[in-house]
């Protein structure tokens, strides 16, 4: 079926899954886009479906009816916020069905099914936007601006720690690797460092370990070195079992840029710039970062423009994702093959849309809901 073409002046939404994410960050977002609206909500807990569909004047749908609100016409794109494994068995069908799609990240288990996702946007026209957010946040896109400006030289080297606590009754720590903190922070740091290189790694190193009393069924806490092309390297640790840590720092041949935090939302990002022994503290405002990706989507769409992030950087991440897997499993290093991204982000896409205030939660706790 051919992409949905939008007459009106915003886009509709379904928002598949109604966990954490989806309540807490995407749905009360939506309303201050100004190009965007909400109209389904797709879940498997019938009190989400009742509160949550009161309160945002939703049409709702269980999984077993997904194909139904595919073909209803109630929206002309999709919020995608299930468990990383489901992602392609709901992905490919709303781009076959001609939605445009707003998928999480990571975008899928493997490099096949990253495939699979751009494959059938390519058939249908439809649009496809990984929802890299932090492509939209003003202290992310200033340390990128900095970095191509060469304020602080040649970079060479970069650094990241991103961990947190998770519980073991969390969906995410029952469903392996590609639930676990490489798949699911991983993509943070790695996205970070591409983007701030500009470059791609050629080679993933990885070394993992297991405290005793780790509830969880994967390597709680891993360490990953990837090679790039001149002399740069990058390293960084993610981990389910430490306290929580949000940082990273660029070094280059005059200077650094160290940001803490790095990653999050809720807060405003925040770093140090230092350039021949002098420093300045980088303060940034907090933002709605969930309401700039969807006001950036829905103006692709609407203005029938190509998105950045697109699937290809989605398949980009997951591929280093992947390598880390395999390099874990040999404890060997393993060799990429090059890859050319079309595009990368721009300081020119922050969006400083106001912070929201989290509403209250429905069963948020589940897998993807």
């Amino acid at each position: 079926m051919d992409a949905r073409r939008v007459t009106g002046g915003k886009v509709r939404y379904a928002v598949v899954a109604g966990g954490w994410i989806s309540q807490a960050a995407f749905m009360p977002a939506v309303a201050q886009t100004g190009n965007s609206e909400m109209t389904a909500l797709v879940t498997g807990d019938l009190e989400k479906a009742r509160v949550l569909g009161e309160r945002y004047g939703l049409r709702t749908f269980t999984y077993e009816q997904y194909g139904e609100a595919l073909a209803s016409g109630l929206f002309d794109a999709v919020y995608l916020a299930l468990p990383n494994r489901m992602h392609r068995d709901y992905a490919v069908p709303a781009l076959e069905a001609g939605c445009h799609l707003l998928l999480e990240k990571p975008m899928a288990v493997s490099s096949a099914e990253c495939e699979a996702i751009r494959e059938a946007a390519r058939r249908s026209g439809a649009k496809l936007m990984i929802a890299y957010r932090l492509h939209f946040e003003p202290g992310t896109l200033d340390a990128l601006r900095r970095v191509r400006a060469g304020e602080i030289g040649e970079p060479r080297l970069f650094t990241a720690t991103f961990c947190q606590q998770v519980s073991p009754d969390n969906h995410r720590a029952k469903h392996g690797f590609w639930a676990g903190p490489v798949a699911d922070m991983g993509p943070y740091p790695i996205n970070a460092c591409r983007n701030l290189f500009g470059d791609e790694p050629t080679e993933v190193s990885a070394r993992a370990v297991r405290a005793a009393d780790s509830p969880y069924d994967f390597d709680d806490t891993v360490a990953v070195t990837l090679r790039f092309p001149g002399a740069r390297v990058a390293q960084f640790t993610v981990s389910y079992g430490t306290a929580a840590v949000d940082a990273y720092r660029i070094v280059g041949t005059k200077g650094d840029l160290a940001m803490s935090l790095g990653f999050g939302f809720g807060k405003g990002l925040a770093g140090r710039l230092t350039v021949d022994g002098e420093s300045e503290d980088l303060v940034y405002e907090s933002v709605d970062q969930f309401g700039a990706e969807t006001r950036a989507f829905s103006a692709c769409i609407l203005e029938e423009r190509e998105p950045e992030p697109d699937g290809e950087e989605g398949l980009a991440d997951v591929r280093v994702v992947e390598a880390v897997e395999r390099s874990l499993a040999s404890g060997a290093p393993v060799a990429l093959p090059p890859l050319r991204r079309r595009t990368r982000p721009a300081p020119s896409q922050a969006v400083t849309l106001p912070e929201i205030e989290t509403p209250d939660l429905v069963n948020a706790a589940g897998p993807g809901g």
